[in-house]
């Protein structure tokens, strides 16, 4: 079997593996078990499907890294959703969602120096993230209110809304504010999570992730409106030099985020998939 298949694989066979552990040691539910498999069978299938497109024969070394990361938070998922009736184990969850966190500056450092950065690894990145911030706004919406959803859904209505206005789908410019955006949800979040202060300074952090990410995102809307008459109403016909942009998974089914903190996504250009993230 090539590596094709056996890295995707094995990263869902380390995912059961973590969640039979959390089960044995925190406990979860049935609903904790089938979020965290089908987090694991949905990366495992698209990896898949964007190496298979992309003709690699493996994953690439900082998307190891990414994919560690993932299954981290598989991990969390399935604490976080087994944790809707109760209180999750906050013991367990902080810290694997601090390392996830931070795994997120180790991929791209790898990319770098291995010079193995693609526009696979850049997609697969993004969406861990986005996931992960996701996870973590369904985590402290009971203690802060449900508003704080917005934090992790704005990526994906930003997606949606591309479906419907072609002018929505195009590449956004790099923007280092985009970063420091980006850095600070998953950290404001975490912060939230930990449920180590009171009530309303957690309130008042998440509503500061809020309004970064919704000025971000209100950027990039209006840079990509005051551009939208210069870009072709479709795309150019490919030709032999001409590269074609393989998403890694729709936008619909994969796995709350938001770009990373280093250069993977801005190191590919011509990437339409730029713009469905822009924070």
């Amino acid at each position: 079997m090539s590596r094709v298949r056996t890295g995707p694989v094995l990263g869902l066979t380390v995912q059961t593996v973590l969640l039979a552990g959390l089960a044995v040691t925190v406990g979860l539910d049935v609903a904790g078990w089938l979020a965290g498999l089908a987090y694991g069978v949905v990366t495992c299938v698209a990896l898949r499907r964007g190496l298979r497109r992309r003709d690699a024969d493996r994953l690439g070394p900082a998307d190891q890294v990414t994919l560690a990361r993932g299954v981290l938070v598989g991990g969390v998922t399935a604490l976080v959703v087994s944790a809707l009736d109760g209180s999750a184990p906050l013991g367990v969850l902080v810290p694997m969602t601090a390392v996830a966190l931070a795994l997120d500056a180790v991929d791209g450092w790898v990319a770098r120096r291995t010079r193995t950065v693609s526009a696979l690894g850049a997609r697969f990145d993004m969406e861990v993230d986005a996931f992960l911030i996701l996870v973590l706004s369904v985590q402290v919406a009971p203690a802060v209110g449900p508003w704080v959803l917005a934090i992790g859904g704005l990526r994906y209505a930003f997606v949606a809304a591309g479906w419907l206005l072609p002018w929505m789908r195009g590449s956004l410019p790099p923007r280092f504010w985009r970063k420091v955006v980006a850095a600070a949800q998953g950290v404001l979040l975490l912060v939230v999570a930990a449920d180590l202060l009171v009530r309303p300074v957690t309130a008042v952090l998440a509503a500061v992730a809020l309004a970064l990410l919704v000025e971000s995102f209100g950027h990039d809307v209006g840079w990509l409106w005051w551009h939208r008459s210069t870009r072709p109403a479709r795309p150019a016909a490919p030709t032999p030099a001409t590269s074609i942009s393989v998403p890694l998974v729709p936008s619909v089914v994969v796995l709350p985020s938001v770009p990373s903190v280093r250069p993977r996504v801005e190191a590919v250009t011509d990437r339409p998939f730029v713009a469905h993230q822009p924070v």
